[in-house]
């Protein structure tokens, strides 16, 4: 073979699959790698310099790491057109329902940050109980055949509720727990830490749906006062895009739950809600949708509020003993004579 046809066929760059086969990374700087929540290529290609400055790694030697991160998983620069063949590689997880998957363009996509607000008892939580269970189903059956990671930050996480969503499915409960990673934040810090450190355990067992419920809940009861909004804000912000970074770096779902504050002076609005967080959490989510209660004892209309890409409108969903159903034909009209 000639010597130019050999050198086509070398990789342009080294891949690296852990973060101890980098240039210069020894076991101590891996280590400390590790303890700041960088136990990944993926998670390393995605820091930012000041980040490992915090694990004192020099600003020279942090660019250098990042950048060898970046190359291994090539990182570039494309075109529009070549962002369509990237973008085939995103996936959809369907909600249960038919009519809210065809609202949001055909699931809840991978890559991107998924927001469900609405005041208490809407079914957000419900919501995200369905994904985690529904994640685990086959591709052809609208899951992603992979497993759940699932911050609960208000203590609603039930596991009976995920057996009887995971029998009426067909699935067996127990293999459907054991693929359901799951903590309880205790505070903001440790909500914060707690997917900080969650590279690590996304990548070993194969976790294609993080969620957090709620992503707001600490923050706001421990930020008080606007002299703490402008920390408040920050902390949220970098929160969410680790969370971003998280889910593009392993093609992965990512669903928050967001409280709702009242908005006395917009009474006839078609919002008299609105959600915590402000601009922060609305620039970073790509879609959110909003869950109000109905005259109906398990219906839900959820309305989708904002999208990079699709108009607004909204379906009506139930919510059973089964989980996420659509509301079948002789329904809607009872429930249309009811209005």
């Amino acid at each position: 073979m000639p010597q130019k046809e050999k050198e086509k066929e070398k990789p342009r760059h080294q891949v690296y699959t852990d973060i101890s086969e980098l240039p210069g990374v020894g076991p101590a700087t891996a280590e400390k790698l590790r303890e700041i929540g960088f136990s990944t290529i993926e998670a390393l290609a995605t820091a930012t310099v000041a980040e490992l400055e915090a694990a004192g790694i020099s600003e020279r030697k942090a660019e250098e790491l990042i950048r060898l991160a970046r190359e291994s998983i090539e990182i570039s620069w494309v075109t529009a057109k070549d962002l369509i063949r990237l973008r085939s590689g995103i996936r959809r997880l369907t909600t249960g329902s038919k009519a809210l998957d065809a609202l949001i363009g055909g699931g809840i996509e991978t890559q991107a940050i998924t927001e469900f607000f609405g005041e208490f008892g809407s079914g957000k939580s419900q919501m995200c109980h369905q994904l985690a269970v529904n994640v685990q189903l086959p591709v052809e059956r609208g899951g992603l055949d992979g497993a759940a990671l699932y911050i609960d930050t208000e203590n609603t996480f039930r596991t009976e509720r995920i057996e009887q969503m995971a029998k009426y499915l067909g699935l067996e409960p127990d293999k459907v727990l054991e693929r359901i990673i799951y903590a309880e934040a205790y505070n903001s810090d440790h909500q914060i830490l707690l997917l900080e450190r969650a590279d690590k355990v996304i990548k070993e067992n194969n976790v294609k749906l993080i969620v957090v419920d709620s992503l707001t809940a600490h923050f706001r009861s421990e930020y008080i006062g606007r002299e703490m909004l402008a920390e408040r804000q920050q902390k949220l912000n970098k929160h969410m895009h680790r969370l971003l970074r998280l889910a593009r770096a392993f093609n992965a779902a990512a669903v928050v739950t967001n409280q709702v504050m009242a908005r006395p002076d917009e009474f006839f609005a078609p919002m008299a809600v609105a959600p915590v967080g402000g601009h922060v959490v609305g620039h970073t989510s790509h879609t959110r949708l909003f869950i109000r209660k109905t005259a109906g004892k398990n219906f839900r209309i959820v309305r989708l509020v904002s999208s990079p890409y699709l108009p607004e409108g909204e379906v009506l969903i139930k919510i059973t003993e089964n989980g996420i159903e659509d509301v079948e034909e002789e329904e809607r009209e009872e429930y249309g004579r009811k209005r």
